[in-house]
């Protein structure tokens, strides 16, 4: 669905249409989404301004409370650009260089690879879930410490040579979190939070377990389909037994925010605040592979040179249960988020029809 997406990002042609109409696209597309079971958080905003906000379904189904627009969403993999900010952070502190040797920092059987090659999905690491999955004992919870052991011990083979191609890898964004624990001493959780979170105010926003998700009253559940077709809460689907047996990894998953939160992050980006416009630069160019030809990935960010609205860079998330998707026009400070716990396949449409109405407000 999201190559799709970006697809139709990377090809659409801008039509100049009045304001009214323009804003029409987009509650129509909202207006067919509600119809049609859509449940989430929308907003649209130009330079951090919000343009456009709205909550549509439920937070639970199965006792039909209405979701709000400030109702906390797990993020899934739009977490990525959280943990490739970290390693930045610690690139400007002096801690590492994005072109150390991974086992300058972790032990591991996979020689060659680097920060960038984490960074950018360039690294040929094997996933780690399939692993765990066949190895470990899932009566317990494994982290990042539990991982690396099992990929040290089983070591199945890489994917290509580091450089050499583009793979999504959630492993490699394991390694990050676990180097910036090396580099730092510190807890990835914990630093994050000093780090990112609360200089940004960002106060809804965290790395959650499930107990602390449990007492976060305004926390959107993810819910999918049972064989019936009724909407159920996620967490009784096998599909849905990772996120327990897993629950203390960290770096490629695992944060939860809400959209009101994301637009800070979002326009923080454009300061720096975080790190320097010549850092963040580097974040959205896409790394050049090993033949000389560009990827579509840089730091935690997928990187469409040209749009409607000149460069974009974005993310998309997927948990059982949840659709996740920020959308940034870098040259107009025009953003999208989407946060979604029902996977409905209308997310894209809202996300087009959004785009198209960005053009004039």
């Amino acid at each position: 669905m999201y190559k799709l997406l970006a697809l139709f990002l990377l090809a659409f042609v801008y039509v100049q249409v009045d304001t009214v109409a323009q804003q029409k696209i987009l509650t129509d597309a909202v207006e067919r989404a509600q119809r049609e079971g859509f449940s989430g958080v929308i907003l649209v905003a130009q330079d951090g301004e919000i343009l456009f906000e709205d909550a549509l379904g439920l937070r639970a189904y199965e006792n039909r409370s209405l979701l709000h627009e400030d109702d906390i969403f797990e993020l899934a993999s739009l977490s990525k650009q959280f943990t490739a900010m970290m390693i930045m952070m610690c690139k400007e502190k002096g801690l590492l260089d994005f072109d150390d040797q991974v086992s300058k920092y972790i032990e591991n059987p996979y020689p060659g690879i680097t920060i960038r090659n984490l960074l950018t999905h360039t690294s040929g690491l094997p996933d780690y879930q399939a692993i765990m999955d066949e190895h470990w004992d899932k009566s317990k919870v494994a982290g990042n410490p539990e991982i690396l052991k099992y990929l040290r011990e089983y070591a199945p083979v890489k994917s290509f040579d580091p450089g050499e191609q583009y793979e999504y890898s959630n492993t490699g964004y394991v390694f990050l979190a676990s180097i910036v624990e090396k580099a730092t001493g510190k807890d990835f959780v914990e630093l994050m939070r000093e780090w990112i979170f609360q200089p940004l105010g960002m106060y809804d926003t965290d790395i959650r377990s499930l107990e602390e998700k449990a007492k976060v009253e305004t926390f959107a559940a993810g819910h999918l389909k049972d064989e019936n077709g009724k909407y159920v809460n996620a967490a009784t689907f096998h599909s849905d037994d990772y996120t327990i047996w897993l629950g203390n990894r960290k770096g490629p998953g695992r944060v939860s925010s809400n959209a009101k939160d994301l637009l800070k992050w979002d326009q923080a980006l454009y300061t720096e605040k975080l790190v320097s416009k010549e850092t963040m630069e580097e974040a959205y160019t896409a790394f050049k592979l090993n033949n000389g030809t560009r990827s579509y990935y840089g730091f935690g960010w997928e990187i469409k040179p040209q749009s409607p609205f000149g460069k974009m860079v974005m993310h998309t998330g997927s948990n059982p249960g949840y659709s996740t998707i920020i959308v940034r026009y870098l040259e107009e400070n025009k953003t999208i988020i989407i946060l979604n716990n029902n996977v409905h396949p209308d997310l894209m449409r809202v996300v087009e029809a959004a785009t198209l109405s960005l053009g004039k407000w």
